[in-house]
């Protein structure tokens, strides 16, 4: 933790250190200009809108300056899912003390960046919507930012809305620290009321001020400021990482102790424990919405550092003279992994940009460096990678990115990562939370049962609505989000945290529906269609242009079906309307990223692109996919 006393060496003829306790004396003492927070809640409970609020009311922007709703959601993806992905930094001023402010992702896909922002601050504000109450993802920020050390100021937000009940808020708010484990100090929080739409905040629900005001009243006379040591020699744990076409690459992380200057040498120690010399060519702070340049900066602020190439997540920034490593940073491992690999169908290559293994390669490789909860490995088969995350939500957003980045490329469907231990193989279990109306909780519960879940608590609410909390298997949740909604008419709700990996729960039994597969490469036709429509539902339109192997749609059975959609009528002398076939015909199903990645099957490929969405075989030809089925069949009999 930062201001940890400790004493560090070097080991002999070799440029790597290590650390241990001791009971060195060192200056501390506390910096009262600064506070350094995070805003961490459930996903859309109004971080994002909160922090607006903040900045207009301390003047970051011009009177007559147009500004856009959830200004800190930079990125097109979180503007179109409404969520924070990156955790970003930025600050204020209120009353002659900068407030910086880090806004972090919601949901526990990302986890990752909250773990990390948390080294980085020494207290956070905790929204919880004054209706909903803390939420599943509410639990595992919160208990980041506890284990942390980090003191809370409890943010009841919406309490506009018709259906309130801030003191419920407060009361669940209160047991879930006690169940989190936090000290009678981080119990003892404070409470704040808000309507982040309309920037209003108070200390009781019914009494909130026109502004802000007491929330950062509140912020400045309850969080506390950093405790440095100014005259200490320099040191800067890297947290986050950013890219300038100026300067190159950016370390942002908090001044533990001392100070840091324009040009100023500096040991860059890596998380391994290897020791580089470097320099600092740029030195920022975060001031409003911008990076400002600075000559100097002192214990206590997060600062952003350029001059380093070849800087990491978890790395020290130390003193030339007298280097002195920081504990790094430590995420959770992976669950969920996807095979990303070169785009070899007939038509690879039409719509990409970069199609290549080793674009792709050094584009998982820049990830790498700023996604800490990310791992890619290269299997044996040129240009494939095993690339491993926190869950689907955290490889499909990067899949994502790269497809609007101009990539090209195919991925295999999700499979949990599986640990052998010395009691056997063991598999991550996920705690998955439930709100399901009483009519469908029948269907919803045999799901769950199928699929290894194991019951915890279950609750009626008064309007119908069955709170209830699981215990499932990763694998378990693959593919769970379709049949969940179609069970519940769309009206079912389920969250999911990493909860342990445990010995594994036995086989799961899938009722899947099998696709069905082009014969042969060309446009597909209405006629073929026409005739097709009962035997399932379709992916492609007339016209579209398909090839062998590819799954045009979905089939009713849970065998294969093998169809031509390229059959064109013969020609007679009878003239039909083709405009009355394709109006008759049903509309074809359209998949999402998600949606699509959920579909696969374990012997399907997604091919993505720029500009199209394929799902198609591994195996592209007919006749070796019904060879190795056969040859599975006598193997299992056997």
């Amino acid at each position: 933790m930062p201001g940890t006393p400790y004493r560090y060496w070097i080991f002999p003829n070799s440029k790597r250190w290590a650390w241990h306790d001791s009971h060195e004396h060192m200056t501390q003492q506390l910096r009262n200009d600064i506070r350094n927070i995070a805003i961490i809640a459930h996903v859309d409970h109004g971080k994002t809108t909160l922090v607006d609020g903040m900045l207009k009311q301390t003047n970051v922007f011009r009177q007559n300056q147009t500004v856009s709703e959830r200004v800190l959601d930079s990125n097109d993806l979180e503007r179109e899912r409404g969520i924070t992905i990156l955790a970003k930094n930025t600050s204020i001023v209120y009353e002659g003390i900068t407030i910086n402010l880090v806004d972090t992702p919601g949901h526990a896909d990302f986890g990752g960046e909250v773990e990390r922002i948390v080294n980085m601050v020494d207290g956070v504000l905790l929204l919880v919507d004054a209706v909903e109450g803390p939420m599943p993802q509410t639990r595992f920020v919160l208990r980041q930012a506890l284990q942390a050390g980090c003191k809370v100021i409890v943010v009841v937000n919406k309490i506009d809305r018709p259906a309130a009940r801030p003191d419920y808020a407060v009361n669940a708010t209160f047991d879930l620290f006690v169940d989190l484990g936090a000290s009678e100090e981080q119990a003892d929080f404070q409470v704040v009321y808000t309507r982040a739409l309309e920037g209003r905040a108070g200390l009781a629900p019914e009494g909130l001020a026109g502004d802000l005001r007491p929330l950062f009243d509140t912020i400045i006379n309850y969080l506390p400021p950093p405790m440095v040591d100014p005259d200490g020699p320099t040191q800067l744990l890297v947290t986050t990482l950013e890219h300038s076409s100026y300067v190159g690459k950016i370390a942002v992380g908090r001044l533990t102790s001392g100070t840091l200057r324009e040009g100023q040498p500096i040991m860059h120690i890596t998380a391994e424990g290897e020791m580089k010399p470097g320099k600092v060519s740029k030195l920022y702070t975060y001031r409003d919405l911008k990076r400002q340049e600075q000559k100097e900066v002192q214990a206590g602020d997060i600062a952003a550092i350029a001059g380093i190439a070849d800087v990491g997540i978890g790395d020290t920034i130390a003193d030339m003279d007298d280097p002195r490593p920081l504990p790094p940073i430590k995420v959770e491992e992976p669950t969920v992994r996807m095979t990303f690999s070169l785009n070899d169908s007939p038509f690879a290559g039409r719509e990409g940009k970069f199609v290549t293994g080793r674009q792709i390669r050094e584009r998982l490789q820049s990830e790498l460096e700023k996604n800490v909860a990310l791992r890619v490995q290269e299997t044996d088969k040129a240009g494939e990678f095993v690339v491993s995350g926190r869950g689907e939500l955290h490889l499909a957003i990067l899949i994502e990115t790269m497809r609007r980045e101009g990539y090209e490329f195919a991925v295999s469907s999700p499979e949990v990562i599986f640990h052998d231990t010395e009691d056997g193989r063991a598999e991550p279990i996920e705690h998955v939370f439930l709100e399901v109306h009483q009519d469908y909780w029948g269907a919803v519960a045999e799901m769950l049962g199928r699929r290894r879940g194991r019951a915890l608590t279950m609750e009626y609410g008064d309007d119908g609505t069955v709170y209830a909390e699981y215990l499932v298997p990763t694998r378990g949740l693959l593919g769970l989000r379709q049949p969940f909604l179609t069970a519940t008419r769309g009206t079912g709700i389920y969250n999911t945290l990493f909860h342990a990996y445990e010995p594994y729960q036995g086989e799961i039994e899938h009722n899947e529906l099998a696709s069905m597969v082009s014969l042969e490469t060309g446009k597909v036709s209405a006629y073929a269609l026409q005739h097709l429509t009962s035997r399932g539902i379709f992916f492609v339109d007339p016209t579209e242009e398909v090839y062998a192997g590819q799954v045009v749609g979905e089939h009713i059975r849970d065998d294969e079906l093998v169809v031509n959609v390229c059959r064109t009528k013969n020609l007679t002398g009878h003239r039909a309307v083709p405009k009355a076939i394709v109006d008759a015909l049903p509309a074809a199903t359209k998949f999402s990223l998600d949606e699509a990645i959920e579909y696969l099957h374990e012997d399907e490929l997604l091919e993505v692109t720029p500009a199209s969405l394929r799902i198609r075989k591994k195996e592209l030809r007919h006749a070796e996919r019904q060879k190795e089925t056969k040859r599975a069949k006598y193997t299992a009999v056997a």
